[in-house]
C-alpha cells in the first residue's frame, strides 16, 4: 500500500514539474550516476526526492525521517561522484549504499 502511495506522490510531483506540452517518461532503473550528476539542479532535486521515496518504500517505512533520508542521499551522491562509479546505475548505487 505504501509503495502505491509513494508512486502516486512521485507521479504527481513529476507532472507538476514538467512543462504542460511535454510528456516525458523516465525509467529510473536506467539513470546512471553520471546522468544524475550532469542533470540541472531542479532535475537533481526531483531525482533525490524519488530516491527518498524509493528508499522509504523499500524499507516499508510509513513515515519519513528527513535527517535519515538526507543522510542516505548524501552517501549515494558521494558514491556517484567517485570516478569509478559514474557509469553505475543510480538504482544500484541506492541499493548498495542506503541504510
Amino acid at each position: 500500500m505504501h509503495r502505491k502511495i509513494m508512486l502516486a506522490c512521485f507521479v504527481l510531483l513529476a507532472i507538476n514539474t514538467l512543462p504542460a506540452r511535454a510528456q516525458v517518461i523516465v525509467d529510473m532503473s536506467l539513470i546512471t550516476c553520471q546522468q544524475m550528476l550532469d542533470a540541472p539542479p531542479e532535475r537533481q532535486q526531483l531525482i533525490a526526492w524519488w530516491m527518498r521515496g524509493y528508499f522509504s518504500a523499500a524499507k516499508n517505512f510509513s513515515m519519513i525521517d528527513f535527517r535519515y533520508v538526507d543522510y542516505n542521499t548524501k552517501i549515494v551522491t558521494a558514491y556517484c561522484k567517485k570516478k569509478q562509479n559514474r557509469g553505475e546505475t543510480l538504482m544500484s548505487a541506492v541499493q548498495k549504499n542506503a541504510r
